[in-house]
């Protein structure tokens, strides 16, 4: 099952930057220059390079369906996209929209706290999270074996001097991101 949820493609993207006229440093004509999104994946935080529709006008945040059935603004989807290919615009909305996405999936999030394993015999999945060591973890295990966490706040009410969740899981997705994470627990 767990091979299964790997293979997933992602269904939906949040704009970063959308460039009407194409890539400005790109040497092919402008008159035969496609348009191009850069998008973050919603549900694998993916970075993704898209071609929109001739007639579709994108803005950042906003949602677009990029799965298999109809696409109602993006034609196809070209491939992953380097951190290094990111505009200025798309790296300075990253962060944003990450905060964003952790804010709606909240529930997802808690679940990790909830379910987290260990890795090996000497580290958890909890420790890879930025701020959270050893006694951390152990608080963390032994209030969720009394009651499952039930939001981020509910997290902080329960476990003393508890760095606040939801920025270290926007810290943590942000550096797997930027490929300053060997362990990916959310990004692909």
């Amino acid at each position: 099952m767990e091979l299964q949820k790997l293979k997933k493609k992602e269904e939906y993207a949040i704009v970063l930057d959308f460039l009407p006229h194409g890539y400005p440093f790109d040497p092919t004509p402008s008159h035969r220059k496609t348009s191009i999104v850069q998008a973050l994946g919603k549900e694998r935080f993916v970075l993704l390079e898209l071609v929109p529709k001739k007639e579709a006008f994108l803005r950042p945040y906003q949602e677009v369906y990029i799965g298999e059935g109809k696409r109602d603004e993006i034609h196809h989807i070209i491939g992953k996209l380097d951190i290094e290919k990111l505009t200025a615009t798309a790296k300075s909305e990253l962060e944003f929209v990450i905060k964003d996405s952790v804010k709606k999936q909240e529930k997802r999030f808690v679940d990790f706290f909830n379910n987290a394993q260990p890795l090996t015999t000497r580290m958890h999945q909890l420790e890879l999270l930025p701020g959270l060591g050893k006694k951390h973890m152990w608080e963390i295990i032994e209030e969720r074996q009394h009651k499952p966490f039930e939001s981020f706040e509910d997290i902080k009410k329960r476990v003393r001097l508890m760095p606040d969740p939801e920025k270290i899981i926007v810290k943590r997705i942000t550096d797997e991101i930027l490929g300053k994470e060997k362990h990916k627990i959310f990004a692909e």
